[in-house]
């Protein structure tokens, strides 16, 4: 199935101005969504407004905003104060700033979008942006839907991929977490080289394809078994290990990674072609032949 651009709109740099496509670069809608329903009669259940003061259900227009600036109290606002500060949505990613695309923490990063351009016209101009953009990223706003988002478009393969970022005060410190502030900073010098072989144990290059949501395949089997009125068949939970020493853990776990990677060895070696036996059927025909032969010339 085609993706579908979610809004159009231009990416703008200095003067050059680029019509563009924005589409969703991950989908949301591949998780499983449920309903929630009566068990007696298997009837969806309707969510209303109730007010508990009053003690009556509430019609959507007499449902208001508030801001509760203190416990239990509330400033109201109406439409016309959000007007007051609603950006009007221009669709326009206007780059401001361009630094190394390493250079943005990855805590800023909040959702990514692929920008394709908006026809042939669009697409010589979109190319040269897209190159003259390697290892850069590009920081700036959109307006849209009424805000304001701080963007970076970063040049990715053969397009370019915009990526809504947080704004710095919505980052909490990291300091913020009082149990991070009794952890050690000195650790045993020993302990530390064991976790670093664990660690490399199990170093290699990344595939993220690999790695699969079993928790959504799981009830999807749950979920087909059901509907096809089958017995369904818990899976069987491996038994935790009780293991309290550090250094015994690590040891077990560099053990637990040798036996594995040996494992992976026996099964490419079985899955390798058998070229020894071959050549030892081989020699068996090529002796068998030569005594034939010297039969022959005797007799």
């Amino acid at each position: 199935m085609a993706a579908r651009s979610t809004w159009k709109g231009f990416l703008k740099v200095s003067l050059v101005s680029i019509p563009i496509k924005v589409y969703p670069a991950s989908e949301s809608s591949a998780a499983l969504s449920f309903n929630q329903l009566h068990s007696v009669c298997q009837t969806r259940i309707q969510q209303k407004r109730w007010c508990p003061h009053c003690h009556k259900e509430v019609a959507n227009t007499e449902v208001v905003k508030g801001y509760e600036f203190e416990k239990g109290r509330y400033v109201v606002l109406e439409e016309e104060d959000f007007a007051k500060v609603r950006t009007e949505s221009t669709r326009v990613i206007n780059l401001v700033q361009f630094s190394g695309a390493e250079s943005i923490d990855p805590m800023y990063y909040d959702r990514a979008y692929y920008l394709a351009p908006d026809g042939p016209m669009a697409s010589e101009a979109y190319a040269v942006m897209r190159e003259g953009m390697r290892g850069k990223a590009g920081i700036g706003k959109v307006a849209l839907y009424g805000r304001e988002y701080l963007v970076a478009v970063v040049a990715r393969d053969k397009g370019l991929v915009m990526f809504t970022l947080h704004h710095a005060a919505e980052i909490r410190s990291i300091d913020a977490i009082d149990e991070l502030q009794t952890v050690p900073t000195e650790v045993k010098p020993d302990e530390v080289k064991l976790a670093r072989q664990v660690i490399g144990a199990f170093d290699g290059e990344i595939d993220l394809a690999s790695f699969r949501d079993e928790y959504k395949e799981g009830l999807r089997e749950i979920i087909d078994a059901k509907v096809a009125g089958q017995e369904v068949v818990a899976r069987e939970e491996e038994p935790a290990t009780n293991v309290v020493n550090l250094m015994e853990a690590l040891r077990r776990s560099l053990d637990a990674a040798g036996t594995a990677k040996g494992r992976k060895k026996t099964a490419k070696a079985d899955l390798a072609p058998a070229e020894a036996p071959r050549q030892r059927v081989g020699a068996k025909t090529t002796h068998r032949a030569a005594a034939a032969e010297r039969k022959r010339k005797a007799s």
